[in-house]
């Protein structure tokens, strides 16, 4: 019943991550105020539950680990900025695809920053990855260069790809103790970004509340606490493929709700992505295992 759960719950956080965009697209405020606003509910949301839970605070005795976890939220801030204008740029389906192209960055990097083998399944999945984005973002690669709005999936991926690296180096502090400050620095890293370009306060229409509250408690605060509680009791291959349950469900959502239609080109490509990603994952995964068994 408790792994039954597990999956539940986990399910459940992939399923609320990949409506992001779809909420985001009922609030009337830019990319940085939508950003600014969900990790600042997302954060008092977190900090609610583990004051709730009598949490432990690692911070003090492990410095070096809080300072991977700021550099981190700052990446996952600063990701999230682009991201959110990448919706509003080239639509939510494709934006998500673009983003989610961020673990198999990682994948690349981590034989040089972890001291990982590469394998065989890395580069047949990045190869895969690289041709889909290709079929994805075709129609906003013109004859001079990338659009905006792709320029921004792509480097909301890249920043991504720098939370994943830096949160993985903070081994001793994990769990929603992570997710708090990893949020919370989010938060202050955006409200800097706005208080320099725009400034504050933020005039919010009236229309735009429920929303942007679904969007910060439910989809941020929520959704981190069901992921970060369910992920440590799912094997590792489950939750690496498993994951890819977010971009596709923001792909079939954004169709469905908002009439995003992909081309064929484009179904191609979404397929190429979800699926070189996922086997990348997947086969790393059982090749990490196999040797970890070897070894013992």
């Amino acid at each position: 019943m408790y792994l039954n759960s597990n999956y539940f719950k986990y399910i459940a956080a992939l399923l609320l991550f990949g409506s992001n965009g779809i909420v985001a697209s009922y609030i009337s405020l830019n990319s940085n105020e939508i950003v600014l606003l969900r990790t600042l509910t997302g954060s008092l949301f977190l900090l609610l539950i583990f004051l709730s839970l009598h949490g432990e605070v690692h911070v003090r005795r492990y410095p070096q680990d809080f300072f991977y976890i700021v550099i981190s939220g700052i990446a996952m801030g600063i990701s999230w900025m682009f991201l959110f204008e990448a919706y509003n740029q080239v639509g939510v389906g494709i934006a998500s695809l673009a983003y989610y192209c961020g673990p198999v960055i990682v994948m690349l990097v981590s034989p040089i920053i972890f001291r990982e083998k590469i394998h065989i399944s890395i580069i047949l999945g990045f190869i895969s990855v690289f041709i889909g984005m290709i079929c994805v973002n075709s129609p906003f690669i013109s004859d001079a260069g990338l659009s905006f709005g792709l320029l921004c999936g792509i480097m909301s991926a890249v920043m991504y790809a720098v939370m994943l690296i830096f949160n993985k180096k903070a081994t001793k502090i994990q769990g929603l103790e992570n997710s708090l400050f990893q949020l919370s620095t989010s938060f202050v890293t955006v409200a800097v970004f706005t208080l320099i370009t725009q400034g504050i306060p933020i005039s919010i229409p009236a229309e735009s509340i429920l929303p942007l509250l679904i969007l910060g408690v439910v989809n941020t605060g929520f959704g981190c606490y069901l992921y970060f509680s369910s992920i440590g009791g799912l094997p590792v291959q489950t939750v690496a493929i498993c994951g890819y349950l977010e971009p596709l469900s923001a792909v079939v959502l954004s169709a469905i709700v908002l009439g995003e239609c992909l081309s064929s080109l484009q179904e191609i490509g979404a397929v190429l992505i979800i699926g070189g990603a996922a086997f990348g994952e997947l086969f790393r995964n059982r090749k990490l295992i196999g040797d970890n068994k070897a070894e013992v």
